[in-house]
């Protein structure tokens, strides 16, 4: 089942492609947080604090993966909105030796730096053992994340975002069921949650892989597809790579708060971990309508639909920013107490430190909606590179934070990492934005007019003749 996003209402087609998007990212923000809570309420406030002492490691490394995924999909979407059938196969066909090459790679670093890296983030003697432990399995397991994010990228650049939401929804509930098997019953301690994680990820990337094979026509491939093609795999590595190293740059950012954080004791790692879990779950949406605008504006950008990509880009910020308030408003009121169901309530002192937390990022949740929809847009228009520098103005100010005054203000300095990062982000996305369109407008309306002269040429020497 395919969808064209370049025909119809921009706002329609947004939606119709979003919601299930959305749903989905809710559904698994939902089994992350279920995860969390089992962990929390069966193993411990330190079982806790380990798992989440690893985030920032996690987003550096499957970040990645994640990252160069979704970029691997972008020129798929961008030949399908081109209506190049042909081109899809040969460049889906690609997809399957760069996602081993990248499994592989993704395995063998987790394997030789997982513990340099949580030694260097000073992650509390107290919980380093089953952070290591967690850890060490789920990226052991990054096969399962990459297979999935592949092939629910593809469908994606198709324009089905709903099959893999299904095949989603159902590894999220054996996510759970799995949670509660191996870490209850079984005794499995933190590396139960880590293998309930990488089988469920297993499950939903089977599932997606069985559907294309059987059930999406446009993606039949045949032996010239799958054959090794270093230039279009260099092709779409270029933009892959870029997309993933913006994750990674922003992880590196990360890594250095919460090496902060780690500073300051289990009681501040237990206090954003659980801040982490929340915000997470809220700014979800915002996240749905980033990837929204990757496959909407990839899918224009083939067909040369300028004025629709600023149209689609301008109607999803303004929804974007009602939900912002709506979600400020979540965290300001609700958010300690969703943080509650990870921690023991009695843990005043640390609810008190996550809702400064979420009241500080649910603020500025605008500048997060400006880096999702337009670093997003840029990408699926083909500008990685340039989008990455987002990622190192994220990296900086994090940076300046955790280096310059998290030792000075202790707690109230890494409530403002994020929004610092974002603002920073913000300034150049949207500066990239109007420069990219502007010069592509330029250069279309230059082909254009040399089409023009061509063929009054052609016709001028007809006559002649």
């Amino acid at each position: 089942m395919t969808h064209d996003m370049t025909t119809g209402s921009p706002v329609k087609r947004i939606l119709a492609f979003c919601v299930p998007l959305l749903i989905g990212s809710l559904f698994q923000q939902f089994y992350n947080l279920a995860d969390s809570f089992l962990v929390g309420r069966i193993l411990g406030v330190n079982a806790f604090a380990a798992v989440g002492s690893t985030g920032a490691l996690n987003f550096l490394v499957l970040g990645f993966a994640l990252g160069i995924c979704s970029g691997f999909s972008i020129p798929i979407a961008q030949s399908f909105g081109a209506g190049d059938d042909a081109e899809v196969r040969r460049r889906a066909g690609q997809l399957i030796w760069l996602g081993l090459l990248f499994s592989a790679l993704i395995t063998i670093f987790a394997a030789t730096w997982t513990d340099d890296i949580l030694r260097i983030t000073r992650t509390p003697a107290e919980i380093y053992d089953e952070a290591y432990r967690y850890i060490h399995i789920v990226f052991l397991g990054a096969g399962a994340t990459i297979l999935y994010n592949l092939t629910s990228g593809v469908l994606r650049a198709l324009g089905n975002s709903r099959t893999p939401l299904h095949f989603l929804m159902v590894a999220a509930s054996v996510n759970v069921v799995l949670d509660v098997l191996f870490m209850k019953v079984l005794g499995m301690g933190v590396e139960g949650a880590a293998y309930a994680t990488v089988l469920s990820q297993s499950l939903s990337g089977a599932a997606c892989l069985v559907f294309i094979v059987l059930r999406e026509p446009l993606l039949r491939l045949g032996r010239d597809d799958v054959r090794p093609d270093l230039r279009r795999m260099r092709m779409i590595a270029a933009v892959g790579v870029p997309m993933g190293l913006q994750f990674s740059i922003t992880a590196i950012g990360s890594i250095m708060v919460q090496s902060a954080v780690n500073s300051l004791g289990t009681a501040a790692v237990a206090a954003v971990s659980a801040g982490t879990r929340v915000h997470t779950l809220v700014s979800a949406p915002l996240e749905s309508c980033g990837i929204t605008m990757a496959t909407f504006c990839g899918q224009n950008l083939g067909a040369k639909k300028l004025d629709r990509i600023r149209s689609g880009v301008n109607s999803i910020m303004v929804m974007c920013l009602i939900y912002c308030a709506a979600a400020f408003a979540f965290n300001y009121f609700l958010g300690s107490v969703v943080a509650s169901f990870f921690i023991d309530g009695a843990n005043e002192e640390i609810l008190a430190d996550v809702h400064r937390y979420l009241t500080a990022n649910g603020a500025a949740y605008p500048m997060l909606a400006v880096i999702f929809v337009f670093r997003n847009g840029l990408q699926g228009m083909g500008y990685s590179s340039q989008a990455m520098g987002a990622g190192l103005a994220e990296l900086v100010a994090r940076a300046l934070v955790a280096f310059g005054l998290v030792g000075r203000f202790g707690f109230a300095a890494v409530c403002f990492a994020n929004v610092a990062a974002w603002l920073f982000a913000d300034v150049l996305l949207l500066s990239l934005y109007h420069v990219e369109l502007r010069a592509l407008s330029r250069r279309w309306t230059a082909e254009t007019q040399c089409c023009v002269l061509r063929r009054e040429n052609a016709s001028a020497q007809l006559r002649r003749a």
